[in-house]
């Protein structure tokens, strides 16, 4: 600790995403000023000079990412856009490596991931990433477990978070680990945020992450789909329902959901699965009769499609603590 404090280095880079770096900073600032020891928060990049965020407002850091020497307590890469060119300069990855060594924890926020993981740091390791990112960062880098749900993971002393804001969420559970829960909601209320969502908590839900369609067959549609995901919706069901040709529903989704009747269908039957998955103990048999998928193989495939992971697989890192019905007693 430097000073009686400990110290946060945020790492930042062209592109970047501003808010994975503001959010962390304010968190770890208003700790600082509530809490002993606090906590000393430095900016830097592997120039140590000026860098524009993604945003188009620019950043100063306070110094070069290479002459950051120990102790640092928390090191935390920020994402952005310029993820892919941050993990491709070997000068840069062999910055964190070296200091991720020497660090109580190593965290990322959002597409940060990348950049750990091209420094070897997640290997063996479960982590997240913006959802957006997961099936590529999981394709480019196979030992790494990428799970695409949970807002933030930790997985030893490193600490991988969602997109974007789920940097709040992270940062919190950091203050809350050192400081106790009582600090990390006064914090939460001061920069009126959520109290402090579980890291378990799902990204995205398809039911909250877009409004409903201002088209009213759609909605009607959208909402049938959602409450009945084991029946008959197939396109020509579904136009039936709705009194239009099926090349007409066709378009009515593709211009107000973005893709087709049948992708969308398969969506939210696996959405549905995904929630079955990790709120009961049923077998995959069943989670796929629930969900309108004609096989646990049918559910394989579409569960691969959309989260990068295997049914199975997801079960086992969601599920907690779900026991199995009590068996009635025979008389």
């Amino acid at each position: 600790m430097a000073g009686g404090r400990r110290r946060v280095v945020i790492v930042g880079y062209p592109d970047a995403e501003l808010l994975d770096i503001a959010c962390p900073s304010d968190v770890f600032d208003v700790a600082d000023r509530l809490a002993r020891p606090g906590y000393a928060v430095e900016l830097v990049s592997f120039t140590g000079r000026a860098f524009r965020c993604q945003s188009g407002l620019t950043l100063v850091p306070h110094g070069r990412l290479d002459r950051v020497r120990a102790p640092v307590d928390t090191l935390i890469v920020a994402g952005g856009l310029g993820h892919l060119d941050a993990a491709a300069d070997a000068r840069l990855v062999e910055c964190l490596r070296r200091l991720a060594g020497q660090a109580r924890r190593v965290c990322s926020v959002c597409t940060g991931a990348t950049v750990l993981a091209a420094a070897g740091l997640l290997d063996g390791r479960r982590a997240t990433t913006h959802w957006l990112d997961a099936r590529r960062l999981a394709a480019a880098y196979p030992a790494v477990t990428v799970d695409p749900a949970p807002l933030y993971v930790r997985d030893g002393n490193v600490y991988t978070s969602a997109g974007v804001t789920s940097a709040l969420d992270l940062s919190l559970a950091l203050v809350e680990e050192d400081h106790g829960p009582a600090l990390a909601r006064r914090i939460a209320r001061g920069l009126v945020t959520y109290l402090q969502r579980p890291a378990n908590q799902a990204q995205v839900s398809l039911f909250l992450a877009a409004p409903p369609p201002d088209h009213q067959v759609v909605a009607d549609l959208a909402g049938h789909i959602a409450a009945h995901p084991a029946a008959d919706l197939g396109t020509a069901a579904l136009a039936a329902r709705a009194g239009v040709s099926a090349r007409q529903l066709s378009r009515l989704f593709e211009a107000h959901l973005g893709t087709s009747p049948a992708r969308y269908v398969r969506t939210v039957r696996t959405e549905v699965a995904a929630h079955l998955l990790s709120g009961t103990p049923l077998p995959l048999s069943a989670v796929a009769h629930r969900c309108g998928f004609g096989s646990t193989e049918t559910l394989r495939a579409a569960f691969v499609d959309h989260f990068g992971t295997p049914p199975s697989a997801y079960r086992r890192l969601h599920q907690r603590h779900v026991q199995p019905p009590a068996r009635s007693a025979t008389v």
